[in-house]
C-alpha cells in the first residue's frame, strides 16, 4: 500500500507539465519561475491530507497553483512600487523550446500575459480543454460565467 506522501508525488509527476504550463503564463524569468514551481510543489505537498477526493485531483492542482502564482504576483506589485524600472534587458536567455514556436503560438501566448489574472487562469485551463464546470470550480464563479468570459475572450482575439 502506498502512502499519502508516495500518492502526492505521483500525481505532480503526472501533472507537472500542468504545473509548468501556469507558471510559463504568470512568469517569464527562470528564476522565477523555478520558485514558483516549488512553492507550488510544497504547497500541493502540504495540503495533500486535506485534500478532497470527490473533486478531480487535476482541478484541485490548478486551484493550488493558481493560488500560488496570483499571490506571488500580487506581493510582487505591492513590492514594484519601490523599484526603478529599467528600460531595457540587461541580460537576455533564450529558451530552445521558444524558438521552435511558430507565429500563431507565440501571438496566442503574448495575448494570454496581456489578460487579467482571472482571465489568464481561465484561458489556460479552457485551452486545456478542462469542462466550463472544471474552471468554475477553481475559479469560484460560475460555470455560465466561464462561459460568457470565454466568448469575450475569444471575440477579443
Amino acid at each position: 500500500m502506498k502512502s499519502a506522501k508516495e500518492d502526492i508525488l505521483q500525481y505532480i509527476e503526472e501533472n507537472k507539465n500542468l504545473i509548468f504550463k501556469i507558471v510559463n503564463a504568470y512568469s517569464y524569468y527562470p528564476e522565477e519561475q523555478e520558485d514558483l514551481i516549488q512553492e507550488i510543489i510544497i504547497n500541493l505537498l502540504k495540503s495533500y491530507e486535506k485534500f478532497d477526493h470527490a473533486v478531480k485531483i487535476t482541478t484541485w492542482m490548478y486551484k493550488i497553483a493558481f493560488n500560488v502564482v496570483i499571490s506571488y504576483n500580487r506581493k510582487i506589485k505591492t513590492q514594484e512600487k519601490y523599484f526603478v524600472p529599467l528600460k531595457e534587458k540587461l541580460v537576455h536567455i533564450q529558451e530552445e523550446n521558444k524558438t521552435e514556436e511558430d507565429e500563431n503560438i507565440k501571438k496566442l501566448n503574448q495575448f494570454i500575459q496581456e489578460l487579467k489574472p482571472l482571465n489568464k487562469a481561465l484561458m489556460i485551463m479552457y485551452l486545456d480543454n478542462k469542462t466550463h464546470q472544471e474552471i468554475a470550480a477553481v475559479l469560484g464563479i460560475s460555470a455560465t460565467n466561464v462561459g460568457t468570459k470565454i466568448n469575450r475572450i475569444k471575440k477579443e482575439i
